[in-house]
């Protein structure tokens, strides 16, 4: 029926037009450039037929067209308002915080953060690369630990990766592992989890009969999850003793005033800093630390920050010792975690920043106080509270637990559930005296006012507990407390960065796209970031409402009949989806299928994700096209088709490819007793068009941080959610104090049930305001661009791969290796000198040594993407006046970039190019220009000189005293 209302009364503005860069007559130019007639024949000639989905998504009600970015926003906005948002005084590892409006403002909500990339390429990335550096200092202080990483998933991960740790230290050659009963119960979760399929025993119990006997490691809490300070120097004497490992969770703020678990035996210290300023979030994301000795700096798990110096031998900061990480380690990697949480890091590190020392120590001292006051109030009135000293936390035994929850909440708190006679309170900085009343109130023990209280405390720790070293005394934590001082320092750091505000980031396999603000908004509602994840379910009916929503339009995309969002990282969903596996073969009675079947084109993670989950990682080669050898993986399935498990497998390829064969491929592993992962990272070119599950793949993990646009904020946040077809779904991850998950669960593998809910939001906004036909068309794009990109420059450097019909998925690899050869130029000089022109490089080499990986996504215009490849033809220019002797072989462009603003102005200048030629070499770089702080790093240095700290005057002069390296690709 044709629509006779007037024009005026239909919407004019969808959001599909505001996230698709190019329009109409670009897109038609571009078909015309690769020669294709249609987005329909390229999506033809791209797809296999076989694999296409040949209808349109069915997304369910409000989601099937796209929609304007003001309605789905008021619409989200009354489902967040069904959450019944109260004070929760649960702890259990999670409390509230103000989050000081100038960083929420200026770094949560700003895109200078919160849309950077990775910081591999560190020149440009010195702001936040300092940021995380104060963040890496503050929990070094706190902790009494001489390092500490750039942050991890979150609190209970973080311990199973320090058990971890412990093991590789031990040589894997013991079996028993004692973790605390007094440990949070979703740690213990999640560390049994990560044992069982390694082959570790976890003993839970009391420290005080533990057996020592084949023991690696031990964990305990400290303040325990149920307040209690402990003294763990005995214990930790004979852990040693034993030849194990001592391992800490601490409460971060609690260290302002109690002794550094560095100073009483312990080897690592784990924990939270989500109570330095970062929303509840109902569990996530906030970014997680793991603080240990020098000794075990090259097994420990995650990102380092470390200084080095630039070939002016100015001191200049990048991640350290990388060779750690999985991408180059893979199977022997000690972890599969590449990512981080680095917002939520920046957040914390900053908010030490805003309070000080002595800030913080006012902070905690006020919790502690009120925490004291609210005891002696309990204990006046008759009610019995467990003895000792605490922090914040108190363990209370009541007569009947359900009345006084019940009584709580009519005043709109939540306490802890421990059991039928016993109810937990953890108090925060948000606590005032007037809850300190009400609380006294619901327990019948409010005869007497909160002053009378508070002023018998005595606010002291006894020895050994009160702290007595000092902390954060380095000058970073001294100057910014006043408000404007601040905010000039955060702008100061983001305009050392360059994200997508600058321009684009053209990173093959993450998917750099853009994240619209109105996506970002609903993050920073109340009614998403204040909520703790162990409040009742029905306190929550907005998340539930929205969480399922996304469950199911995810479950319509991929083809699954079930998501899980608990994966907070693309790497727990790789190992989660192969635990389900693992379940499924176990609960057949079939444990002994253990070989998984790997690519060697495949992400590093999935080597180390399939070696977490117990399994024995088989390579499968790749053809000469960098397809999967069909031939070679049907040999090895079948040699091991009495012990194949999976296989791991990224579709389309990490070639930039769809492989035709990929039925064919699912079929083999299925008929040898095995079942297909597929990795989800390259699913921007699936989406509406062509579904996992529909062509063989059993589970897939989605980067909701690539495909579905929440941002890549520096590092992290990101989520990693799981799709399962039907018999897998009953293994499907749980938790411990939220009711989740299949009947026959796995276990646990985030700290919060649905991992890191508060940026799911995200996500959600993205689906609704798209709709059915907004992302299918998404894709084409995606696709579109890739290829009219591969077009523009085949002519100027070599296209790896292209699938049957000469096409590219939304990706494409560029070979650089030839120019060794011929001008002694390498992938890094081409990516150091994309910097002068103001872009950052492609992902190099990876998959493939001396390349690079573009992929440009919907999100940029035809403009955009020509000045990249305007760039990148630039550049083979320039190394063809090497190549024809026009251009110095060892002092060039390329070789010497990038080049900072001082090398510029300097008032000698000694290369045989000019100054101008350096540093303006496209017409857009003189209407703006993104100068690089530093200039190229010298990566070997610093990892020979560790400094992981905020460095003293000392450290900066001897850096900057060391002679300049020399120039040039060979340095």
């Amino acid at each position: 029926m044709t629509d006779s209302r007037p024009s005026f009364l239909a919407p004019t503005d969808t959001f599909v037009r505001r996230h698709i860069g190019p329009d109409e007559e670009a897109e038609q130019e571009m078909l015309r450039a690769i020669g294709a007639a249609s987005l329909d024949e390229l999506v033809e000639q791209t797809i296999p037929a076989g694999i296409r989905l040949g209808r349109a998504l069915e997304l369910g009600p409000g989601f099937e067209n796209g929609r304007g970015e003001a309605e789905v926003l008021a619409e989200l906005h009354g489902i967040a308002k069904k959450n019944r948002l109260m004070r929760s005084l649960i702890g259990c590892g999670y409390s509230g915080t103000h989050t000081p409006p100038v960083i929420q403002r200026n770094i949560l909500e700003n895109p200078s953060w919160y849309t950077q990339y990775t910081p591999y390429q560190a020149e440009i990335a010195q702001g936040r690369l300092e940021a995380l550096l104060n963040f890496q200092t503050v929990i070094c202080d706190l902790t009494g630990m001489p390092l500490a990483g750039a942050s991890l998933l979150d609190e209970a991960t973080a311990a199973a990766e320090a058990m971890g740790m412990a093991w590789t230290a031990a040589r894997q050659k013991k079996k028993r592992f004692f973790v605390s009963a007094d440990c949070h119960p979703q740690t213990i979760a999640v560390i049994k989890t990560r044992a069982e399929a390694l082959g570790i025993e976890v003993v839970v119990g009391d420290a005080a009969s533990c057996s020592f006997d084949d023991l690696f490691g031990a964990i305990v809490q400290y303040p325990t999850t149920y307040g209690l300070i402990e003294d763990y120097s005995a214990f930790f004497e004979k852990v040693h003793a034993a030849g194990a490992l001592a391992i800490v969770a601490v409460d971060l703020l609690a260290l302002t005033l109690l002794r550094a678990p560095g100073e009483f035996g312990a080897d690592i210290v784990v924990g939270s800093s989500q109570r330095f300023g970062v929303p509840l979030g109902y569990g996530g994301p906030h970014a997680a630390f793991l603080a240990t000795t020098e000794d075990h700096k090259r097994i420990m798990p995650g990102r380092l920050i470390g200084l080095s110096r630039d070939t002016n031998g100015n001191p200049a900061l990048r991640m350290a010792l990388q060779t750690r990480e999985q991408h180059i380690r893979r199977d022997k990697a000690t972890s599969n975690i590449c990512t981080a949480q680095v917002l939520l890091a920046v957040m914390a590190g900053m908010y030490a920043v805003y309070h000080g020392p002595d800030g913080l120590r006012e902070i905690g001292a006020r919790v502690h106080g009120m925490t004291e006051t609210l005891r002696s109030g309990l204990e006046a009135g008759g009610v019995q509270v467990d003895g000792g000293p605490v922090f914040d936390t108190l363990k209370v035994h009541v007569d009947d637990a359900a009345r006084i929850h019940a009584k709580s909440r009519e005043h709109g708190i939540n306490l802890r559930e421990i059991d039928g006679k016993t109810v937990g309170i953890s108090l925060d900085e948000r606590t005032t005296a007037d809850e300190i009343a009400t609380l006294l109130a619901v327990f019948g023990a409010g005869s007497q006012s909160v002053n009378d209280h508070a002023s018998r405390v005595d606010l002291g720790y006894a020895a050994p507990h009160a702290r007595t070293t000092k902390y954060l005394g380095h000058e970073v934590f001294q100057q910014y407390h006043a408000e404007h001082e601040l905010l000039r320092y955060i702008h100061r750091l983001s305009s050392r960065d360059l994200s997508l505000t600058t321009s684009m980031i053209a990173l093959g396999s993450c998917t750099m796209k853009l994240n619209a603000t109105s996506e970002m908004l609903p993050v920073s509602w109340p009614e998403f970031g204040d909520m703790h994840p162990f409040v009742p379910l029905d306190q929550a009916e907005g998340y539930t409402l929205m969480l399922n929503r996304l469950e199911s339009t995810l479950e319509e995309i991929t083809g699954f009949a079930k998501i899980s969002l608990q994966p907070n990282a693309g790497s727990q969903g790789e190992y989660a989806g192969m635990l389900c596996i693992r379940a499924y073969h176990k609960a057949r009675g079939q444990g002994q299928r253990t070989v998984c079947l790997i690519p060697t084109s495949a992400h590093g993670t999935n080597p180390a994700s399939a070696v977490m989950a117990g399994m024995r990682v088989v390579a499968v080669k790749c053809d000469s096209h960098g397809n999967i050898d069909v031939d070679d993986l049907r040999d090895k399935a079948e040699k091991h088709k009495d012990e194949l498990s999976a296989l791991m497998v990224t579709y389309p390829s990490t070639h930039g490819v769809f492989e035709t064969a990929i039925r064919e491929i699912c079929d083999i592993v299925h008929q040898n007793g095995g079942r297909v992962y597929m990795d989800g990272a390259n699913m921007n070119a699936q989406v509406g068009l062509c579904r996992p599950a529909d062509f063989g793949a059993d589970v897939c993990h989605l980067n909701l941080h690539k495909t579905f646009c929440i941002p890549h904020g520096g590092g992290g946040p990101g989520m990693g959610p799981i799709g399962v077809v039907e018999d897998l779904a009953v293994y499907l991850p749980g938790h411990p104090l939220v009711a989740m998950g299949g009947s026959e669960s796995f276990g646990t593998v985030s700290a919060a049930p649905w991992g890191s809910p508060s940026i799911l939001p995200i996500s959600y906004m993205y689906i609704a305001m798209m709709g059915a036909a907004g992302l299918k068309r998404a894709t084409e794009i995606a696709i579109l661009n890739a290829n009219y990109m591969a077009k523009r420059l085949e002519d100027h450097y070599p296209v790896l791969f292209r699938g049957k019909s000469g096409r590219n998925a939304h990706e494409f690899i560029i070979d650089i290796r030839q120019f060794e050869k011929s001008a002694g130029v390498v992938a890094e000089d081409v990516a150091k000198r994309l910097m002068d022109y103001g872009y950052h490089a492609p992902t190099m080499s990876f998959p493939v040594s001396g390349t690079l990986m573009i992929e440009p996504t919907e999100s940029e215009t035809k403009s955009e993407l020509d000045r990249f490849c305007d760039a990148m033809i630039s550049i083979r220019r320039e190394i063809a006046a090497i190549e024809r002797g026009e251009a110095d072989r060892m002092d060039n462009v390329l070789v010497n970039a990038p080049h900072t603003a001082g090398e510029v102005i300097a008032e000698s200048w000694t290369h045989p190019y000019s100054r101008e030629a350096a540093a303006f070499p496209a017409s857009w770089t003189r209407e703006h220009k993104f100068w690089p702080t530093v200039a190229r790093i010298d990566n070997g240095y610093g990892d020979k000189n560790l400094i992981c700290t905020c460095p003293s005057v000392e450290e900066m002069a001897e850096v900057s005293a060391e002679a300049p390296v020399p120039v040039g690709s060979g340095s």
